[in-house]
């Protein structure tokens, strides 16, 4: 996912928590805020608790949506800001399910945002 389409600083997330939506599912949470540029970049920015696993286990779920965020790019609404929040369990069932069914989860949580 290149830089533009991230977001890194804490005062973007909590501008993001603070005054944005957000949607769930059983396993992810994603939080979106309008940005003042309307045809700028969607970034994104990833929150996995240590309540997931280790740091081996929470950096691998974070390139796995990574890699899925930078397919559904084109889908995704421009001019915003994303904060997807993993809760316990997903790393374990996309272990047991696979790739193609985190792709799903996260197509889905994005098509309830964008409803």
């Amino acid at each position: 996912m290149q830089r533009r389409n991230r977001l890194s600083r804490s005062r973007d997330f909590d501008a993001v928590y603070r005054q944005g939506r957000s949607v769930s599912t059983r396993f992810l949470v994603l939080y979106w805020f309008p940005r003042e540029d309307a045809d700028g970049e969607p970034r994104l920015g990833l929150a996995v608790p240590k309540a997931n696993g280790g740091a081996v286990v929470r950096n691998k779920i974070k390139r796995q949506l990574r890699e899925v965020w930078r397919a559904l790019l084109p889908q995704v609404q421009r001019g915003r800001d994303y904060v997807l929040i993993v809760r316990p369990g997903l790393a374990e069932a996309t272990e047991a399910r696979g790739f193609d069914w985190l792709r799903e989860r996260v197509d889905e949580v994005v098509q309830k945002a964008a409803a």
